[in-house]
């Protein structure tokens, strides 16, 4: 169970605090059952519940120490392979929905290298592939530059180089 004042991510939020844990106060609600509320870091003003027994919404965020072995990893994760072109998007939908950090590196590995290939085809990246490289990388550095303690830029120029290796 997460703790108030705690950090964690949410799979539609992004990193949350948690505010508070207690039962909703609204018409028809159960009252035994024990809710979340969560402020998203980047929309300090909305709010997500989510029942307290719900642990495929949300995770406790990396630790410092697990971002720096996870950046150091980077070379080592396989890229994503998708077998069917037709079921490449509900793919990346499913792994972004995971909030897992070496799967978004998987994707964004996928994605960068599919770029890579297009272009030396004479060819445009698609508006889907630039759509969901925009997600991940915006998950993955969130996250790393928020217990990393270093702005955006720093973080993805760290990523970035791992990932051309």
């Amino acid at each position: 169970m997460f703790k108030i004042d705690e950090y964690v991510v949410h799979t539609t939020g992004g990193i949350c605090k948690v505010t508070s844990i207690d039962s909703l106060d609204i018409p028809g609600a159960d009252k035994s059952k024990k809710y979340y509320l969560l402020v998203p870091i980047k929309a300090a003003g909305s709010k997500v519940y989510v029942p307290v027994d719900n642990d495929s919404a949300i995770r406790p965020i990396t630790t410092s120490d697990e971002a720096i072995k996870l950046i150091d990893e980077i070379p080592a994760i396989e890229e994503l392979t998708i077998e069917n072109d037709r079921f490449r998007e509900a793919k990346y939908k499913e792994v972004i929905k995971s909030c897992d950090l070496h799967e978004l590196i998987s994707v964004l590995k996928n994605l960068y290298f599919r770029r890579l290939q297009r272009i030396s085809e004479g060819k445009k990246n698609t508006a889907t592939d630039d759509k969901y490289f925009k997600i991940a990388e915006e998950n993955l550095l969130s996250e790393l530059s928020f217990v990393l303690h270093k702005n955006r830029e720093e973080v993805k120029t760290l990523v970035a180089d791992k990932i051309t290796v």
